[in-house]
């Protein structure tokens, strides 16, 4: 029986609204994202109205399923205590006043009234706890800081002054201007990353994600380092979907990290490994989670120049990760798992080559089709669901329970996202209307002086600084909004500019003292925190270097003439393999620490432009590589202390 305190409980009724409200949720983004009524009825539904709706409904479902604190949620197990139920109810009443009223709102939006404040007091309320609940202070106190400038900004001088608003003006603001809650973080979410949630949510659902995993451990499990190297294929393959690198850890990690143990690398390494190509599923083409549909709004341009961009950083950074790990496993005399440890090739290609048509769906549709997006999601959602018809062990999870139980995972995936995009949406509602964004980054450009590598550095370690603690999409938000127009305004094209902050922002998950993916990492190899981080920004190096590299050589973004473009690729291919030698300090023998510098000089040397720089780095590393080579003949391979 439920105590006294509990509206919601015991566990059916509560199963029973998260159900409920998953299918509902999972109708209305399917309805927002094909417009719906206009298709059918030939009404105009105001996207806001979508907007509110899923919101109401997704911060109702929170409240049911997150607890205010680990007391709480230890005291009512399966039961919602009765204060979430209230916020759940005000949560579904606000979201309905904007799905039903919004088209009277836009003809009066700049009006104030006591009504509207009270629930645009009552709207942020539930925004900044929502968002508490699913990612903690972080973006609390960021949003906490823009507010109190929006109130008291006319109290600055110099830059950063600004004419102040009012409280009833603010909130009204806040609630319902159109750069606000309802602006472009949680059009996205909603609009466009739905849908991809929705892709993979059934792709996993079907077996695909299996399917990939045991793909990833047939081709690379065999060879020296191989179980290392399989969880980099399996982590790009996985986190390029999600966007997420604690849960991309979570998923994978649990198979990836013992098996690398397994085969004799360190707990540390093995951890290190998996967060590192974990984060990289963010910034790997063809999906880069959410933060690049959220690119393409802010700049204007399609995505698939986005990923164009997008894909030598890409593979640079874990083209360096593999060498790295190759190097190692040579130089610990690592092999890779038995032959009867690992699910045979050709079996596995039989059994899940259907799983590629909808990503081949997804690809074409996007890059050759010039479908929208969140359109080609769907069309590779329909798909898959074409092909679990036709595969018997798939067909069983479009029975209507398992539907209804995929619809709640879906709805629960866009908890966290639809929290902190609403959030967000704040900060960028208050830096749009402030002209904060102006401002500081003429302060940044001005402290730089004329020096772009100055500039960028400030904006790299302000970037890793707001990321920390922050979901990838809010994270690229405010370092979008905050950092990027400095780059802009110092000549730095603006595509490039976002790649740039965006790099850094993610890679916040890597970088102490927060570091979330080696923190989820570290927890599964149950090794040292402070190790394993270290160990991680070692091996992402080239993550931390290319974006550097690309602000003064495009052609590595596959920008600029013919020429350019194949001179940054050939320069980043040679590039991983000196900055691996350098950074794992071993070319068939172990290399002294002044010979891993020259390397890792040589290797920068190689990222410059310039056929000077290019002559030199080559001219600086063959040399050493060759003597390193001969003099590894002449004896036994010594291993030294890591």
């Amino acid at each position: 029986m439920a105590e006294s305190n509990e509206a919601l409980g015991p566990g059916p009724v509560r199963r029973f609204a998260e159900n409920a409200l998953g299918v509902l949720v999972t109708v209305l983004g399917l309805t927002a994202v094909l417009d719906l009524p206009m298709q059918f009825a030939e009404v105009s539904v105001f996207p806001q109205q979508y907007l509110g709706a899923f919101w109401g409904l997704v911060s109702c479902l929170t409240f049911i399923t997150y607890r205010a604190s680990k007391s709480a949620e230890r005291s009512s197990a399966e039961a919602t205590p009765w204060y979430d139920c209230i916020l759940a109810g005000i949560s579904l009443l606000l979201g309905a006043y904007i799905a039903v009223w919004y088209p009277q709102i836009a003809d009066t939006v700049g009006l104030l009234s006591a009504d509207r404040t009270v629930m645009g007091v009552l709207a942020i309320a539930i925004v900044l706890e929502c968002t508490r609940r699913t990612s903690g202070w972080p973006l609390i106190i960021i949003i906490a800081v823009f507010v109190l400038y929006g109130r008291f900004g006319d109290m600055f001088t110099g830059p950063l002054a600004t004419t102040g608003l009012g409280w009833e003006r603010l909130i009204n603001l806040l609630f319902l201007g159109t750069d606000s809650l309802f602006g472009a973080p949680l059009r996205i979410a909603i609009m466009v990353v739905f849908a991809f949630i929705l892709f993979g949510q059934i792709l996993f659902v079907t077996g695909g994600g299996d399917i990939f995993l045991k793909l990833a451990q047939a081709t690379m499990g065999r060879y020296r380092g191989g179980p290392a190297k399989a969880a980099v294929v399996a982590s790009a393959l996985f986190g390029s979907i999600s966007g997420s690198a604690v849960a991309n850890v979570a998923s994978t990690g649990v198979i990836t990290i013992p098996l690398m143990k397994r085969t004799g690398y360190s707990p540390t390494f093995a951890g290190a490994v998996e967060a590192v190509a974990s984060t990289g599923g963010a910034i790997m083409p063809p999906v880069m989670g959410a933060a690049a549909f959220v690119m393409t709004e802010f700049l204007g341009i399609s995505y698939g120049a986005v990923v164009l961009a997008a894909i030598v950083p890409a593979l640079t950074y874990y083209a360096t990760l593999l060498v790295q790990i190759d190097l190692r496993a040579i130089h610990k005399g690592l092999k890779g798992l038995p032959r009867e440890d690992l699910p045979p090739v050709g079996p596995v290609l039989k059994e899940g080559w259907v799983y590629l048509i909808p990503i081949v769906v997804l690809v074409c549709s996007i890059f050759f089709l010039d479908t929208q997006v969140a359109k080609a999601a769907l069309y590779a959602c329909a798909s898959n669901v074409v092909l679990a018809l036709l595969r018997p062990s798939a067909r069983r999870v479009l029975l209507p329970r398992r539907l209804i139980a995929l619809c709640a995972d879906i709805a629960q995936s866009m908890v966290q996202i639809t929290a902190v995009c609403a959030a967000a949406g704040f900060v960028v509602g208050l830096v749009v209307y402030t002209g904060l964004g102006v401002s500081l980054a003429q302060t940044l450009v001005d402290l730089a002086g004329n020096s772009l590598l100055l500039l960028a550095l400030g904006t790299a370690a302000a970037s890793i600084v707001l990321g920390m603690g922050m979901p990838a999409t809010a994270c690229y938000i405010l370092v979008a909004v905050l950092m990027a127009p400095a780059l802009v305004a110092a000549g730095v094209p603006p595509l490039l500019a976002h790649l740039f902050v965006f790099y850094f922002g993610n890679f916040s998950f890597l970088t102490p003292p927060v570091a979330l993916a080696v923190y989820a990492a570290a927890s599964i190899a149950g090794a040292p925190f402070l190790a394993t981080c270290w160990q991680a920004i070692r091996l992402a190096m080239a993550g931390y270097i290319v974006p550097f590299i690309f602000l003064y050589k495009p052609g590595m973004a596959l920008m600029g003439p013919g020429d350019k473009v194949a001179g940054a690729v050939f320069d980043s291919a040679v590039a991983v393999v000196l900055l691996a030698v350098a950074l794992e300090g071993y070319w068939y023998r172990p290399l002294s620490w002044w010979v891993r510098f020259l390397m890792g000089v040589a290797a920068l040397l190689m990222f410059f432009p310039g056929w000077d720089t290019r002559i030199a780095g080559l001219a600086l590393a063959l040399p050493i590589l060759f003597f390193q080579y001969r003099k590894s003949l002449a004896g036994p391979r010594h291993q030294v202390q890591q």
